[in-house]
């Protein structure tokens, strides 16, 4: 680490809860959002910004759901906007709300752009300095750590940069711990953006307090904007997961946070996470469901691919004549397309992690490799399906047990007036015997599920701990219409914790059943549960 870097403490701030959920098709739940959180503070970013208490009940009970949990690496932050004009603090409902949140840091928006304080709030400009000074002093007098997002700094900088500075200032004598310089409209290029964060931290970086970064990706610059303005003073900065927000998104904080750390020495993350970087992303793909950009930087699928021929033999002998940094770094892997070995590596890692040495047996681990590759070819995701990747490792490796074997089920759909009703037949053989049994439920992956449960309650149960918490179905080519591939991402959970498990066919039942059945078998190998054959030499 160079020494800057080693001097200069870059916070990084994550913005995916509010700002990134701002993007079309991107429609989190409360459960969602608390994974994402969870995957962050794994990860290692600094602050977690959950959401607007004040805006909607779904981010109040995200709110009220994490006071429960313990982050280990990240803290969080609540968003809301100051006062609003002509308003006593203490009489302002959003304001209320933030502090009813109890977070840590407490992050407020207002106003930097004279066009939008004339135009949008409609009030004078000295009225918007005051909601901006009042309501952070009431913040930090409450026990909060104040961040400012001066919405528009950019395009206000601009226009009246007196008056710009004039907000940021009240804001810093009211208690803000730091300024964030918005470019909200996301249309500021590099070089403008060099000279005003210079500006700005030369004029308040003195007086302790911080300056931050905040950029959309509306020119195309928003990561290379984030990174050029750590470079002229700011020692925060914001993005999303996969920049993921409104419009061409927020700045993507896993590029930033990789550009950082592996071209300007800087230390963002606990030690050893940055290999954590491409599975996090994918991750929380999965969790949003929405395609993951095989084309996005480090983290992408494709972003270390090589196609054969003229760049094989080079790539054979100098690994890195073809990337631009270590793409173990961030744990991603180099790709020649022809090559069996892409992947042999991660595969071998994970069988360890799961207590599995393939390494004693090539035979063995390039079985294991076969079938990864065959099935991530026809559309299976492992990044944020872990239970079905061991699975399918233990199964390659002939030390699965059994706990049933399926014979055949059938569904039925019928639709009565307004109300539909599925039901399920499951057959099932557990030895010599044979159970069948019936399922009802709101659609044929909740028929089915109950009526595997009755078929297996009675030797396992275990079952009874087990139950569904997610259920998500991807179209892989949209192309091929009603006959494309479906990709199900099913999460299951016991009292310990959660898991997810992934089924693909051109059929959504069958896909659905397979995530089903691998979710219960998963949850009766994490509860030790006796296998099939135990269970029947017992009884002889």
């Amino acid at each position: 680490m160079s020494a800057e870097g080693a001097a200069l403490r870059v916070e990084m701030y994550d913005t995916t809860l509010r700002d990134g959920s701002q993007q079309v098709g991107l429609d989190l739940t409360v459960a969602d959002k608390v994974r994402v959180a969870l995957a962050l503070d794994a990860l290692g970013v600094d602050v977690i910004e959950g959401g607007w208490p004040g805006s909607n009940p779904k981010d109040a009970e995200f709110f009220a759901r994490v006071k429960e949990l313990e982050f280990r690496n990240s803290t969080l932050a609540a968003f809301g906007a100051t006062r609003l004009p002509g308003r006593y603090v203490e009489d302002d409902a959003s304001l209320a709300a933030l502090l009813a949140a109890e977070t840590p840091i407490v992050t407020l928006v207002g106003k930097s752009w004279t066009l939008h304080v004339d135009e949008a709030l409609r009030t004078t400009r000295p009225e918007n300095v005051a909601m901006v000074a009042d309501s952070i002093a009431y913040m930090a007098a409450a026990g909060r750590r104040v961040v400012f997002d001066a919405e528009h700094f950019f395009d206000g900088y601009r226009a009246d940069r007196g008056y710009a500075l004039e907000v940021l200032a009240a804001a810093a004598d009211a208690g803000a711990d730091t300024l964030v310089l918005c470019d909200t409209n996301g249309g500021t290029l590099p070089d403008d953006v060099a000279r005003i964060v210079a500006d700005v931290t030369g004029l308040f970086g003195r007086t302790g307090t911080s300056v931050g970064v905040h950029f959309h990706n509306d020119a195309a610059c928003a990561v290379a904007n984030s990174v050029v303005a750590v470079g002229a003073g700011s020692v925060h900065v914001q993005g999303a997961a996969n920049g993921y927000g409104e419009r061409c998104g927020n700045a993507d904080l896993f590029s930033i946070i990789a550009s950082l750390e592996l071209k300007r020495g800087y230390s963002l993350l606990p030690e050893g996470r940055l290999a954590a970087l491409a599975t996090t992303a994918r991750a929380i793909a999965e969790v949003a469901n929405l395609p993951f950009e095989a084309r996005q930087p480090y983290v992408g699928s494709s972003a270390f691919a090589t196609k054969a021929g003229l760049h094989a033999s080079a790539i054979a002998r100098r690994p890195d004549a073809y990337s631009h940094v270590s793409p173990a770094a961030v744990g991603n892997k180099a790709q020649v397309l022809v090559s069996e070995l892409a992947g042999r590596s991660n595969v071998l890692a994970k069988a360890a992690e799961l207590g599995l040495d393939l390494s004693a047996d090539p035979g063995l681990a390039g079985r294991v490799l076969d079938h990864v590759k065959a099935a991530e070819h026809r559309g299976y995701a492992f990044e944020a399906a872990d239970a079905s990747f061991e699975l399918l490792v233990r199964r390659s490796a002939g030390v699965l047990p059994s706990w049933f074997e399926l014979e055949g089920y059938r569904v039925v759909v019928e639709r009565d007036g307004s109300d539909d009703r599925s039901e399920a037949i499951v057959r099932l053989r557990l030895g010599a015997g044979r159970v069948v049994e019936v399922g009802e439920g709101v659609g044929p992956v909740h028929a089915l599920d109950q009526a595997l449960r009755r078929a297996l309650s009675e030797m396992y149960p275990e079952l009874a701990g087990i139950h569904l918490v997610d259920y998500k179905v991807r179209i892989l080519d949209g192309r091929a219409a009603t006959s494309a591939v479906t990709r199900v991402m099913l999460t299951s959970a016991d009292g310990d914790g959660e898991w997810t498990t992934v089924g693909v066919s051109d059929d959504i039942v069958t896909a659905s059943w397979e995530a089903l059945t691998d979710g219960v078998a998963y949850g009766l190998l994490r509860a030790g549960a006796e296998p099939l054959a135990e269970k029947i030499s017992e009884a002889v």
